[in-house]
This record gives structure tokens, C-alpha cells and sequence, in this order.
């Protein structure tokens, strides 16, 4: 795909992402699906195993940390650079889905709001790849309505200056595998007793977190969790940063998560359609590829154009954000995100049509895609969601809700 509005620097980086994942895809496909051993783990096993190892070694070559700063082991970049991390490794088939959150949500947030205590014990490890952290927002009564959170913290009453917090999350992503979890939740303020948004660093191994695991119809290696706690008791310096600047630490967060999001679904719609193309040329059925055919050609034409779109839009709201420009970040990164899911929706539809029954085989990889590409769709946020948000904060038309 064309980079021309890219610098060296950054198709540099991204030559050397996408050879770092051209050397994992092989293991990656072969390790594909629920697999066939005793309870049928042994392939998610070692596709989990794979995805550990590439995990480790982007760590190594500085890739998770790239966006960190760099006094505390990061690679002082950007969401710019990350991105372009994520979709190269996507490209080939091996995306890391744990780059949109530990590094991307959680990195940022701490980078930008935690104390210096918070920095140093956190951001070294998110940069080298020893530790991962989640993020916890959704709840399950609460949807897209991040007004609607009950998960609460109050001060311990005894004076410790501890917090106690209560409350539920669906949906996290690598709670297992991770070493801490920053969840979103809501503080009494102590001047008006409202309550506001608040994060605060839960360890995986606190007393009373308890997490299970969602069965899943998608098969990927970071499984989904249901959380639930009640008053788990939480140091004071647990919460990030300052109790004033919640609803500025979530927007911190939220913007780098949609564009991570629109780099992985491009990176899942270009391998898609590499594929598709790759067997349109070869294939014949008579006595011509079958890509030569334009009922074959223009879908997939269609589909190039539109990820280019996307990617367009994606590096607009990435290069936002690492300006500093938070609010056109934020319509930006809707967007993009909006156009990323779009646009690798039916690149995968029409990478799967190109192959016909082929596209349904685990051989060529593509019919997992079906269901994976439809997540892009909904998470982190839908696409009405999304629609709501432009009809409202670009065009300026009047709520629906």
C-alpha cells in the first residue's frame, strides 16, 4: 500500500514490523482454530504461545514501548508509530491485540496523568513487554452510556486514605495475562458529593477481584472477561493521577484506542485482501485468471481504495493526538475508526467471495475473518455510536438521546 505521505522514518518502520511478523505468520496459521487435542485446546495452547514469543520480541526490537517516553524505556514517539506497528503486524496475519490496550489506553494514561511513583513503576515494564496491563470500562448495564457506570470508589472509612471499590465489567480483554487492570469508575467529589470519573491500577492479585471468562464464538487467543469485585480495598496511590482530572485521563485514552482500532481492522482487511488478490491472479478456471474478470477485479479494487481511505484518516487523527490536539483527535479518531471497521468489513467479505469455497477452508486463513472483521464494527464503540458523535459534534445537529 502506498506511503508516500509517510516519512523514512516512518516506512522504515514499517518494512521492519511487517519482516518481524512475516517470521511468525507460518506458526501463526498453523496454530490457528479451537484445536483437535484433548478438550481441544492444544492449538489455541500454541497459538497462544506464538503470540507470546512475538509479543517478547517486538518488545525487544522496542516496538511495544515505541509511543512511551523515553525516560522511563519507551521510545519517546508516538500513537503515529504504534499504529503503524500494529497494521503492519495485522497485514501479515499476526496482529497483537494487547498493543491497542496495554501500551496504547494504558501507557498513554499513565504517561500523560500518573505521578511520578505511577510512571516508574509501570512504564518500563509496558515498554519492555514484562508486564500488561487491561483496561476495564464497559459494564453490562451500561453499554455505550459511559454515564451510566456504577462502579465506585469510596475512601475507606478508617483514614488510611485507601480506596474501596465495587462494581462490575464486561468484555475486558487479557485480564489473564495481565499484570494489572486500569479500571474506569466514579469518585464522590469532595466538595460537591457528586461523582466523577475516576481510574485507578488494579492488580490482577488483589483480594476479592475476581474475573471470568466469556465463551467466546470468535477464537482468539486474548480471551474476554466478566469482572466483579466488591470493596476491594485499594491503596490511596492506586488512583491515576489527580481526582480532578478523570474525565480528561478517559478521553486520554479513548482517542488512542480508536485509532489503534482502526490500524488493527486495516491491518486485518489488507491481508484479506492480499490474499484475494494473490489467488485472483493464479486461479483460472478457463483459460484466464479469474482476477482478470471485473466482476472479480473491481470488488477488489473497491476494497484497496477504501482502505486507503481509511489509512488516511487514521494517520490524520493519529498525528492529531500526538500534537496535542485532543478535541480534533477526537472527532478525527471516530472517524477513522468508523472507516477502518467499514472498509476491512468488506474487504474480508470480498476476499472470502474471491476464493469462493476456498475462502471457508482454514488452509487460506480468511473465514475466521468473517466474524473478526464484524468486532471491528462494534468495539471498542459501535458505528452508531460513531454516527451519533458526528451528527452531533461535527454537523451540530440536536441529540437523539
Amino acid at each position: 500500500m502506498s506511503t508516500a505521505l509517510e516519512t523514512d522514518e516512518h516506512r522504515a518502520l514499517r518494512q521492519a514490523v511487517a519482516a518481524l511478523g512475516a517470521r511468525y505468520a507460518r506458526d501463526f496459521f498453523a496454530a490457528d482454530g479451537p484445536g483437535s487435542g484433548p478438550g481441544g485446546n492444544d492449538a489455541a495452547t500454541t497459538r497462544t504461545r506464538h503470540i507470546q514469543d512475538l509479543w517478547q520480541e517486538a518488545a525487544k526490537l522496542g516496538y511495544l514501548g515505541i509511543n512511551l517516553p523515553e525516560e522511563y524505556g519507551g521510545g519517546g514517539a508516538g500513537i503515529s508509530e504504534l499504529a503503524i506497528v500494529l497494521e503492519e503486524l495485522g497485514a501479515v496475519g499476526c496482529p497483537l491485540l494487547m498493543l491497542v490496550v496495554s501500551p496504547s489506553i494504558c501507557g498513554t494514561v499513565i504517561a500523560r496523568f500518573g505521578t511520578e511513583e505511577q510512571k516508574r513503576q509501570w512504564l518500563p515494564g509496558l515498554a519492555d513487554g514484562s508486564r500488561i496491563m487491561s483496561f476495564g470500562i464497559t459494564e453490562p448495564d451500561a453499554g455505550s452510556n459511559s454515564h451510566r457506570i456504577t462502579t465506585t470508589g469510596r475512601r475507606a472509612p478508617d483514614g488510611s486514605g485507601d480506596w474501596l471499590l465495587t462494581g462490575r465489567k464486561v468484555f475486558i480483554s487479557g485480564v489473564d495475562i495481565s499484570d494489572a487492570t486500569l479500571i474506569v469508575g466514579r469518585a464522590e467529589d469532595s466538595r460537591t458529593g457528586k461523582l466523577k470519573p475516576c481510574l485507578f491500577i488494579v492488580p490482577r492479585d488483589t483480594p476479592g477481584f475476581e474475573y471470568r471468562q466469556i465463551d467466546m464464538e470468535l477464537h482468539a487467543a486474548e480471551k474476554q472477561f466478566e469482572l466483579s469485585f466488591d470493596d476491594i480495598r485499594l491503596p490511596a496511590e492506586a488512583l491515576v493521577g489527580d481526582e480532578d482530572a478523570g474525565l480528561l485521563q478517559l478521553f486520554a485514552g479513548l482517542n488512542p484506542e480508536r485509532i489503534m482500532s482502526a490500524a488493527f481492522a486495516l491491518g486485518m482487511g489488507r491481508f484479506a485482501l492480499t490474499k484475494a488478490v494473490d489467488y485472483a491472479r493464479t486461479r483460472q478456471v478457463w483459460k484466464t485468471p479469474i482476477g482478470a474478470h471485473q466482476a472479480i477485479a473491481h470488488p477488489l479494487a473497491q476494497a484497496h481504495i477504501e482502505l486507503e481511505l481509511a489509512r488516511l484518516m487514521t494517520q490524520k487523527a493519529a498525528r492529531l493526538y500526538d500534537a496535542g490536539d485532543d478535541i480534533g483527535a477526537g472527532e478525527a479518531a471516530n472517524m477513522a475508526k468508523y472507516a477502518a471497521a467499514e472498509a476491512n468489513v468488506r474487504a474480508v467479505d470480498q476476499a472470502v467471495h474471491t476464493l469462493g469455497g476456498n475462502g471457508l477452508t482454514k488452509e487460506y486463513g480468511l473465514a475466521q475473518l468473517v466474524t473478526a472483521s464484524r468486532v471491528a464494527r462494534i468495539a471498542p464503540v459501535s458505528r452508531e455510536m460513531i454516527l451519533n458523535y458526528v451528527s452531533h459534534q461535527s454537523l451540530g445537529l440536536p441529540k437523539s438521546y
